[in-house]
């Protein structure tokens, strides 16, 4: 979907970690229960996230600052997913619920795999947000809850005096990060 524009850091390496990441509303309830939020982030893809309610389901990731973000991956398998696969996808960033702007939808075709999602404005500059909001719009076979297996948010590598290394920002990397 994108050329490659160079290398990408996810966000949890640079210390950002994915500050809030919520289902649907902001209300976990509304996850099958043993299928919540955090299994979006458990690096398994054997495990998901399965929606409980009516579309479109939502999954918001807010951060605690305003955050450079170039590109969203979302991982869907239709073979073990079936009419829980998404269909079609909305992605909307901003500062907050009240003015997210839609930057991508996708039609997606029994989806077997990461799919990128750039997050980049015309000229491909990658956006500034506090807020990514993922919409499933439908499913497959007209499916009424949906699964999401993993979601990962990258961000652009930012240039030090010694080369592309992203700069580390956590107590465990700053304790570590200048010789005395």
């Amino acid at each position: 979907m994108q050329k490659d524009s160079g290398p990408l850091v996810p966000l949890h390496w640079i210390g950002f970690g994915y500050a809030a990441l919520v289902a649907s509303g902001g209300i976990l309830g509304y996850a099958k229960a043993g299928f919540g939020v955090d299994q979006l982030r458990d690096d398994n893809l054997e495990t998901y996230w399965q929606s409980d309610g009516s579309q479109p389901h939502l999954v918001n990731i807010q951060f605690r600052r305003k955050t450079t973000v170039k590109t969203l991956c979302i991982y869907a398998d239709y073979k073990s997913d079936e009419s829980y696969t998404p269909s079609k996808i909305s992605v909307r960033v901003g500062n907050n619920f009240h003015n997210l702007q839609e930057i991508r939808q996708l039609e997606l075709v029994e989806p077997s795999g990461w799919i990128h999602v750039p997050l980049t404005d015309n000229h491909k500059k990658p956006t500034r947000t506090f807020m990514i909001q993922i919409a499933v719009l439908a499913n497959h076979q007209n499916g009424r809850d949906t699964h999401m297996r993993q979601i990962k948010i990258y961000t652009p590598v930012e240039e030090s005096s010694i080369g592309k290394f992203p700069r580390c920002t956590t107590i465990d990397f700053m304790m570590y990060r200048s010789i005395r």
